[in-house]
């Protein structure tokens, strides 16, 4: 069976699309947003669909939620927040790595994952 290897793309609606480019360049360090390719580190990737009805991703209108892998939870978070990002004040420390939120200048809430080494 054929399959795919990774996650191409992922491609969503913003009011002012060349303003939460710049945004995500400056505030979470992702080169190329808008359309040039962001060469990423070698990872895990989590494809989960979630119940219709979840809250999970914030706001209803909100029908997709992107993880990203961090080395440095806490640091992100720092960033944000001097930054003038709203972020949740909520770590979640699992068995698989900690987790933190925060949303764009859209409103579009935001996971950040710090996988456990090993």
């Amino acid at each position: 069976m054929e399959r795919v290897s990774g996650i191409g793309g992922y491609f969503f609606r913003a009011a002012d699309p060349e303003a939460l480019t710049s945004w995500y360049e400056a505030n979470l360090g992702i080169a190329g947003v808008g359309g040039a390719p962001w060469e990423q580190e070698a990872g895990m990737t989590v494809f989960a669909p979630f119940p219709a009805d979840t809250d999970y991703f914030g706001r209803r209108e909100q029908q997709t939620m992107l993880n990203f892998r961090v080395t440095d939870l806490d640091a992100m978070l720092a960033q944000l927040r001097a930054a003038g990002a709203t972020v949740e004040d909520d770590v979640i420390d699992e068995s698989y790595g900690r987790f933190g939120y925060a949303v764009d200048p859209e409103g579009n809430r935001f996971e950040l994952w710090q996988p456990l080494d090993g």
